[in-house]
């Protein structure tokens, strides 16, 4: 008999952090998912932010929306259950452009929030083990907890009018 497994959907600018029972899955454009892996303890995390950081003023409590402040709540959490982060495992995935014919702008975003989580996880001395970034159409990710796994599948857009 397999396990039991905990269905965690992310919508965009949530986290979750979670143990081995739980998998976690979401859809990216150009937003991104980090997802962290401790393998001793078999813990992890994932987000799903829409931006590097808040464009005005930072007031009140982190919001996950933001990949600065999603890393830093993941981090905090990771950090509470017992994991040291550099002994984490960092894969990231997102980055694209939903709509070709506006390229400039959605590139940009993508490219930046790409461009973000690996400053993010260099700054935390977390090893990038993986990597699905940028492209154009939208990411389905699943993360399954218990063995660091995520699969990642692109679709491309369709043509307008079709």
């Amino acid at each position: 008999m397999g396990r039991s497994t905990i269905d965690i959907f992310l919508q965009p600018g949530e986290y979750f952090v979670g143990g081995e029972d739980f998998s976690i899955r979401t859809l990216l454009g150009s937003c991104v998912s980090i997802t962290l892996w401790h393998p001793r303890l078999r813990i992890g995390a994932m987000s799903h932010y829409l931006l590097p950081a808040p464009l005005n003023m930072r007031c009140g409590a982190p919001d996950a929306r933001y990949g600065e402040d999603a890393m830093a709540l993941m981090a905090a959490e990771l950090q509470r259950l017992g994991a040291a982060l550099q002994e984490c495992e960092g894969k990231i995935f997102g980055g694209a452009s939903m709509f070709p014919e506006q390229r400039d702008i959605n590139f940009q975003i993508g490219r930046r929030n790409g461009e973000t989580a690996r400053r993010l996880l260099q700054a935390h001395g977390i090893p990038v083990v993986s990597q699905s970034l940028y492209g154009e159409g939208h990411r389905q990710i699943v993360f399954d907890i218990a063995t660091g796994h995520v699969w990642s599948r692109q679709v491309k857009p369709t043509p307008a009018g079709r």
